[in-house]
């Protein structure tokens, strides 16, 4: 889902929450919505995955926050899954081995970030590059054994975890220290050239070994649904030799949506009817810290 507030730079248009909005309303109202489409009441679920960059607050966990705006009884457990930006393939990535395993049937994946409020105006590249957003998907055990996640791979290279963060907050500035902090430290702050060349370098390496350990060709592969990091993601797809007509690639019409991303564009391609039954899609794209992520599911 999508705030109904829209801004413009250029001929781009990005997504802004409203004031009286909060990111748990945006993220409840998501779940509601998949539970819906499901056909089921939120007390059938078992799991909760909270799949957010950056959560609602520090404690509790922002899935047992959601949970709390869903059901005051059921019998769910709740707890977050942070990868930044990736969050999403991370958390159905772990869901699907929960499943597999029997330990859960029903799954409730929650992400969505409001980016807007963590911005700094003064850095352009950044303010001019993010939309709040939030969606949600309910994953359940199959009967059918070729459908569901049938290849994964995630890698983080810590020598460029801090070319995209948010400092402060938390351990490192906790309450008592917020009036003789750094207020810039609260706001976004993305290097965006050195984390673009980062990417370049390490990505080619990482998406061959994926294929390679997987034997899944790009023939397979009926659509990329690639995280929507910025404008330079037409040319790294180029890079990594996805072809244009198998790739979702809409940062001038939607922008960087953070967590929500992946499964907003999923979405999307299953409403149009782009991609369904039987169909390979791969999830990916590339975080903070830095880490990329690819997930083949055969839906």
């Amino acid at each position: 889902m999508l705030p109904d507030r829209t801004v413009r730079f250029g001929d781009e248009v990005r997504y802004r929450i409203e004031d009286d909005v909060s990111h748990l309303d945006m993220l409840a109202t998501a779940c509601r919505r998949a539970l819906d489409h499901a056909g089921i009441s939120a007390d059938e679920v078992d799991l909760v995955l909270g799949a957010s960059a950056a959560g609602v607050q520090p404690i509790p966990c922002t899935a047992a926050l959601v949970l709390e705006q869903l059901t005051l009884t059921g019998h769910a457990a709740a707890f977050d899954v942070n990868s930044t930006c990736t969050s999403f393939i991370t958390a159905v990535d772990i869901a699907s081995h929960l499943l597999e395993a029997g330990v859960h049937e029903t799954i409730l994946i929650v992400s969505g970030d409001v980016g807007s409020r963590f911005l700094d105006p003064a850095q352009v590249e950044s303010f001019e590059l993010f939309s709040d957003a939030a969606a949600a998907i309910v994953l359940r055990r199959s009967t059918d054994s070729r459908r569901g996640v049938i290849a994964s791979a995630q890698r983080t290279w810590p020598a460029y975890a801090h070319d995209t963060e948010i400092r402060g907050g938390l351990s490192r500035s906790p309450a008592q220290r917020y009036a003789d902090s750094d207020p810039s430290d609260y706001l976004f702050d993305m290097n965006g050239k050195r984390a673009l060349l980062a990417m370049m370098r390490v990505l080619p390496e990482f998406f061959a070994a994926f294929h390679s350990d997987s034997g899944i060709s790009h023939d397979d592969v009926a659509l990329w649904i690639p995280h929507q990091a910025s404008a330079a993601l037409g040319p790294m797809l180029d890079r990594l030799g996805i072809p244009s007509d198998r790739r979702i690639d809409e940062v001038r019409e939607f922008g960087n949506m953070v967590s929500a991303s992946v499964p907003f564009m999923l979405a999307r391609a299953l409403d149009s009817r782009r991609v369904g039954p039987g169909d390979t899609v791969i999830l990916c794209g590339t975080a903070a810290g830095l880490t990329a992520n690819v997930l083949a599911l055969r839906l």
